[in-house]
């Protein structure tokens, strides 16, 4: 076994709690061993901070019960098939799995579980060799049988068996890979890039659930550029997310940029530095900036004289949005907020030098609704030039855009656009019953009050009225 962590003194244990320290040594004292495994492990090496611990040992399952029994508050045994035991002491929800041999089918990504005698073997059976790191808590020790401190230490993302063998046991891995060069910052090492480059068909192995959840986190790590990049060059987003690789072929209609789909990432990375420092990833963000150009395949044109066109590509890209992320399993809501995101994005554009009317300001915050933050953001991230004057011009434009909404927002309640007269106000003016007709008259009185602003009670039921008579609606006599 190897300890090679051992003699590095710049690297610091992993943090263990008292809690962890007193179960470790009530597991020493009946001579079975307690490991912290994973993550935590990879992440104390890095100098990353972590709060996902797991656990492995070599007691079997109903040890591991009878050793918690009378020592934690709390203990379940819903994961015991899998070797898993779980339990809770002084608010510290604790899982701890026994030491793991599996074998894969080789049609599904679930093993046969067989538990194993060490820790040697409960390693190398792991993901990538910076996952395949331990640490004997009783005794101090790093456990390396796979050279993850050297990964760590050169940034290289490698597996401990060879990739084929890895990755035809459980093809999510090598979206975990992608995953993982986005959260690190790492490379994946040639053989690994190989592998997933002629295994990448087997993901379909996998359901669009667990799929969607690794992209997700890809998408929210630290370099999500290089996760996607990586996806793009070895085919695994053929199978995920095949709008990118059509981008590629795309180019933009000003040839700023390589192609529609480096163009993209441009944009993914200054939406993600727009994001508020204190808080979490915006998924919802990154993915519309990601995917806010899907449509342009779909919609180039070849123009006269060299030009390319991709006309309407928001309006097709809103759709095409829609059918990827239900495809992926993603909530009705961030779908429906990425798809709404893709179809205003260029609706700025008309703005021209100031021209809008305020009508026009009313109905693009009207029609963001709760998205406007983002929507500021995706568009300023999208106004990508290498003309330092026309960029600049750019984000003034869009400032005094920003501007002109804080001012009409100063005398208009726009977050709460609505008409000035509600549903009841309406049927007793015109003498309605509920139904269409009155819905009718909700929604032009609504566009009234996006087009003319607020209305005095006296204009608008003057003006409700001319629409009725219009209409063939006959109000009562007052």
């Amino acid at each position: 076994m190897s300890r090679s962590l051992q003699q590095n003194a710049v690297v610091e244990p992993p943090a263990i709690t008292p809690v962890v320290a007193e179960l470790a040594a009530r597991f020493a004292a009946a001579g079975k061993r307690l490991y912290l495994v994973g993550g935590s492990v990879r992440d104390a090496v890095l100098g990353r901070p972590t709060n996902d611990f797991d656990f492995t040992t070599d007691a079997r399952p109903a040890e591991i019960q009878k050793l918690l029994s009378g020592w934690a508050d709390a203990q379940w045994d819903t994961g015991i098939a899998f070797g898993t035991v779980g339990a809770s002491k002084k608010g510290e929800i604790i899982e701890i799995t026994t030491f793991r041999a599996d074998v894969y089918d080789g049609v599904t990504r679930n093993p046969e579980v067989t538990f194993g005698d060490s820790i040697d073997g409960d390693l190398v059976r792991r993901d990538f060799t910076v996952n395949a790191m331990a640490f004997d808590i009783a005794a101090g020790e790093f456990v390396d049988p796979t050279g993850g401190l050297q990964a760590a230490r050169d940034g290289v993302l490698d597996t401990p068996a060879t990739p084929q063998e890895s990755f035809g046991d459980d093809p999510l891995r090598m979206l975990r890979a992608a995953r993982f060069v986005s959260q690190l910052g790492f490379t994946a090492a040639p053989r690994v890039i190989e592998a997933m480059r002629s295994m990448a068909g087997q993901l379909t192995r996998i359901t669009p659930e667990r799929v969607q959840v690794e992209l997700s986190k890809l998408l929210c790590g630290a370099h999500p550029r290089r996760g996607i990049e990586l996806m793009v060059e070895t085919g695994l987003a053929d199978i995920v997310l095949p709008e990118l690789t059509a981008m590629k072929l795309e180019i933009d209609e000003h040839h700023q940029h390589k192609d529609v789909f480096d163009h993209s990432l441009v944009v993914l990375e200054q939406a993600i530095d727009l994001e508020e420092v204190d808080q979490s990833p915006d998924l919802v963000l990154r993915i519309a900036a990601l995917l806010h150009d899907i449509g342009k395949p779909a919609t180039r044109k070849f123009e006269p004289g060299g030009g390319v066109s991709f006309h309407h590509h928001e309006v097709v890209g809103a759709k095409m949005v829609r059918k990827r992320l239900r495809a992926l399993r993603y909530s009705k809501e961030i779908t429906e907020d990425v798809a709404k995101l893709v179809y205003l994005h260029l609706r700025f554009h008309g703005y021209g030098n100031g021209e809008w009317t305020d009508s026009a300001v009313r109905r693009y915050v009207t029609d963001a609704g709760d998205l406007l933050t983002r929507l500021h953001k995706l568009v300023r991230a999208d106004c990508t030039t290498r003309n330092k004057r026309k960029a600049n011009l750019l984000r003034k434009t869009y400032d005094s855009l920003e501007e002109r909404i804080a001012r009409i927002a100063a005398e208009e309640d726009l977050a709460r656009v609505r008409p000035d007269l509600d549903g009841n106000e309406i049927m007793k003016l015109l003498g309605l019953q509920p139904g269409r007709e009155v819905g009718a008259a909700w929604k032009f009185l609504k566009e009234l009050r996006l087009d003319r602003g607020p209305l005095d009670r006296d204009e608008a039921e003057a003006a409700l009225l001319d629409w009725a008579r219009e209409q063939g609606i006959t109000p009562p006599a007052p």
